[in-house]
């Protein structure tokens, strides 16, 4: 279709419902499904004001929570959550509501450019042909083995097409790279609990926690209520938890070094010493043993009280009684996460925390421990983050040469990864960068050439819901609004680019746009037991738009299955930190918030002027102090301090806090960017610059293991701007 679309002619009704499609400006993938009307024919607009509701996918982060987006004439007004969706039934999180924010923006990046010279900032307007051809060329004089794909965690199907190409493009010698990071993944622990699962298990997945109904739920470090793995979906758990049996409610313990969100909300918040979360489930685990079957396996019964106290800073009393506690509940749960698994051992503590698991006997009983079913669409390929290890070997083949072009989506490596990694010096070394960035940020900054996708509301796509559901759900997307500006979809400018390489790659994705690629890609659940089903693929298709995706009819979650002796659990040894207690006397601890997430979330000013739920605080990077550390160091509120590592140093103003372990302070992470638009941009003092290299043995940063240093740096701000 060669015309460009109205707002008003955007719209069509189509298949079950008033189920919504859309045709993007100038490219049109659905021309051949449905004819334009003129405006004055389409239902919506047959009186002023009338609202309708298109189905979609959050894509603020990786959970896949289900949308309702009520558009009137043609623009978008208000986003709920999708009742029939079965992670979120009808919820959103702050950063839901503020999609809208992400779309009209005005500092979205409104058009294909070409840098003058990296960091400039001068762009030149380029055309989408143009655009393509750079991309072209970039595929076709490249060895696959100078390719790699940096890309967020959502959104799933463009990494699926991406991992397609690079199985394409392999040979015998070489292979394109697909690396996925996101400062979130890292603070989830999320590779560190799929290894965990993997020993103990044989499932490299992340567990299904039945948190709703369990009795007695143990959460070392899993801030659920924020932004750990699936927030709205476990946040529901907690709710219905709550609610409990007749004449029983819910119990939850809370165990991290300083009170978040989640803390705040459980019966009890135990303060332990950060990287002691793998002795004190071991401690547990032994007392279980001991109580419920007389006798502790052997890689408990070593285990002193009085040295785990010693060494966490929990009481010997509390520990036995909470192992009671524990063992009374007639459906117990042990939930690891966030900041247990963020030391040096955190793999060691993932691995102790699921034991408690097998321990009271609950895999796969009501109230525990579960897996979900693999995925149907393209289950082939690979999901799982990369970690921070193979994030550093992608800098290493960057500073050698051996990367001769990167293209990123939905990535800011040059925020989210720590600065001594060296991300920055290496991207100097890639002839060709490439971004896909909506937005203007530190990488997209650095950028030969910004090809800007569409947000996720002007977005076709699906998202693998990993977990916080009781069956399998591919989450779907689809515009609800004609584009704003002169965007395409990333897919669509790829899919193009290998048709004009044409040869084996051309023919290894047979796929005319991204809604074909989409359509094929889901027929494979066609028959696979769904609340909807159809033979016809287009009236399959048109079910998936009317209820924003594709999810099992019945509940099918699997009992794991015990292949490790807790015998040969990782050993324990004592979490290492980068800096000496003795010129670093605190630990740090970076936490990403609900709000602003891991910085991609931190442009729509709405969710900057939110109060933080425990402090109130916006807008500035704080750090959190006990008032008894502030006395000490001669601090009070609003004053600024410079917090030190080995690694480098920042500025925060002072926020005392009370719920908080005196030998540490804790900084928010995402709030002020050096580059993303005129409310937060200008500001240098990123978190992530203090952390040192450190990793646990599954390879996953250890954002837990350094110390820092806190001086005064002599003035005083107001906090909230």
């Amino acid at each position: 279709m060669g015309k460009n679309l109205s707002r008003r002619e955007f719209l069509k009704v189509i298949g079950f419902g008033g189920a919504i499609s859309a045709i993007s400006k100038g490219s049109g993938p659905l021309a051949r499904l449905v004819n334009i009307q003129l405006s004055s024919e389409s239902p919506e607009f047959s009186l002023t004001g009338q609202s309708a509701f298109s189905a979609t996918t959050c894509g603020e982060c990786s959970a896949g929570c289900g949308l309702l987006v009520r558009t009137v004439e043609g623009r978008a007004q208000k986003v709920e959550g999708n009742p029939d969706h079965p992670i979120n039934q009808g919820k959103t999180c702050a950063r839901g509501q503020a999609t809208l924010d992400g779309l009209y923006n005005p500092h979205r990046i409104r058009g294909p450019l070409k840098q003058g010279g990296r960091g400039s900032g001068h762009f030149d307007e380029i055309g989408w042909d143009t655009a393509i051809s750079v991309v072209k060329e970039a595929l076709q004089n490249t060895d696959p083995g100078g390719v790699a794909f940096l890309m967020g965690l959502f959104p799933d199907h463009l990494h699926d097409l991406a991992q397609m190409m690079a199985n394409a493009a392999w040979t015998t010698t070489q292979s394109m790279s697909v690396l996925r990071y996101g400062t979130l993944g890292g603070f989830e622990g999320r590779v560190t609990l799929m290894d965990a699962a993997q020993k103990l298990f044989g499932v490299s997945k992340v567990p299904y926690f039945d948190m709703q109904h369990a009795a007695v739920t143990l959460s070392f470090g899993a801030d659920f209520s924020e932004t750990w793995i699936s927030p709205v979906a476990y946040t529901r758990q907690y709710h219905l938890m709550r609610q409990g049996y007749p004449g029983q409610r819910g119990y939850l313990v809370q165990f991290e070094p300083r009170r978040s969100q989640t803390a705040a909300m459980a019966d009890e918040w135990i303060p332990l010493k950060p990287g002691t979360e793998a002795l004190v489930a071991m401690a547990l685990a032994n007392l279980v043993a001991v109580l419920e079957q007389g006798a502790s396996p052997h890689r408990f019964s070593g285990i002193s009280l009085a040295d785990v106290a010693g060494e966490s800073g929990v009481a010997e009393a509390d520990l036995r009684r909470l192992a009671r506690i524990f063992i009374a509940a007639p459906r117990k749960l042990a939930i690891p996460g966030g900041v247990a698994l963020g030391s040096t051992n955190g793999l060691a503590a993932a691995e102790a925390i699921l034991a408690l698991n097998i321990l009271a006997n609950n895999l796969g009983r009501e109230g525990g421990l579960f897996f979900t079913p693999d995925f149907l669409i393209n289950s082939e390929l690979v999901h799982r983050p990369s970690t921070i290890a193979e994030m550093n070997a992608l800098v290493e083949r960057m500073k050698s040469g051996q990367i001769k072009v990167l293209f990123v989506h939905g990535a800011n490596p040059l925020y989210e990864l720590p600065a001594k990694m060296g991300f920055s010096d290496a991207l100097k070394n890639v002839p060709r960068v490439i971004s896909f960035a909506s937005f203007p940020d530190e990488t997209s900054s650095q950028a030969d050439f910004l090809l800007p996708d569409h947000t996720p509301l002007e977005s076709w796509g699906y998202q693998k819901v990993i977990t916080g559901g009781d069956r399998l759900v591919i989450s779907g997307l689809q515009p609800v609004v004609a584009p704003l500006y002169d965007t395409r979809a990333t897919v669509d400018v790829l899919l193009a680019a290998v048709k004009a390489v044409g040869g084996d790659l051309a023919a290894a994705l047979p796929f005319q746009d991204e809604l074909d690629f989409l359509q094929k890609s889901a027929a494979v659940l066609m028959g696979q037991g769904g609340f909807y089903d159809d033979a016809d693929v287009r009236t399959f298709w048109s079910r998936w738009q009317q209820y924003g995706g594709w999810w099992r009819k019945d509940a099918g979650l699997s009992k794991p299955e015990a292949l490790a002796a807790i015998s040969q659990l990782t050993r324990v040894n004592r979490a290492q930190y980068a800096g000496e207690a003795q010129e670093y006397p605190f630990f740090l601890l970076l936490f990403p918030q609900l709000n602003p997430g891991n910085g991609s979330s931190a442009n729509p000013p709405w969710l900057q002027e939110t109060p933080y739920p425990t402090t109130s605080a916006r807008w500035n990077t704080r750090v959190e102090i006990n008032p008894v550390t502030a006395r000490a160091l001669g601090v009070c509120n609003d004053d600024v301090v410079k917090i030190s590592s080995l690694a480098g140093e920042i500025e925060a103003i002072v926020y005392e806090y009370p719920a908080i372990r005196p030998d540490v302070v804790a900084v928010p992470v995402g709030q002020r960017h050096l580059y993303l638009d005129r409310y937060v941009k200008g500001h240098a003092n990123n978190p992530l610059i203090l952390l040192a290299l450190s990793q646990n043995n599954s390879g996953n940063l250890a954002f837990m293991g350094t110390r820092v240093r806190v001086t005064p740096a002599g003035r005083r701000v107001w906090r909230s701007v």
